[in-house]
């Protein structure tokens, strides 16, 4: 997998698409406790010449949490992924090189981030919203 065109017509045929644009697509992943979780990729240019895909899924609004807690949670438990503030939510995303990106690559990083996200989710916002 080596371009943005590539990673989409992939992610459209293993996954819920939700939405599609040309720069982002969001995918809705169900777990098997019922639970599930709206990840959202987005295709990233570095420096005007490198691509890249950012995958961000928000676990609670930005007002409601409590981040200092939550920073602290990540820093001990979470392998992939940084915590950051995209609009109003807090979000937890990683982001990979396109060129020469292997698929266990994305999908690896991927369903790690969305079971990371989604227990984030229910321990700091209580419940199941996004």
């Amino acid at each position: 997998m080596a371009t943005w065109g590539d990673l989409v017509a992939f992610v459209r045929s293993e996954y819920q698409v939700v939405d599609l644009t040309a720069d982002e697509v969001s995918i809705h992943v169900e777990f098997d406790d019922e639970r599930s979780q709206v990840i959202w990729l987005s295709h990233e240019v570095l420096d005007g010449k490198e691509d890249w895909v950012q995958i961000a899924s928000p676990c609670g609004l930005a007002a409601k949490v409590d981040l200092a807690a939550l920073l602290k949670e990540v820093g001990h438990t979470t392998v992939v992924g940084g915590v950051a503030i995209i609009g109003e939510h807090v979000v937890l995303r990683h982001a990979l090189p396109l060129e020469n990106l292997d698929i266990n690559e994305f999908v690896d990083p991927l369903t790690l981030l969305a079971g990371t996200v989604d227990t984030l989710e229910e321990q700091f916002s209580g419940g199941d919203s996004f």
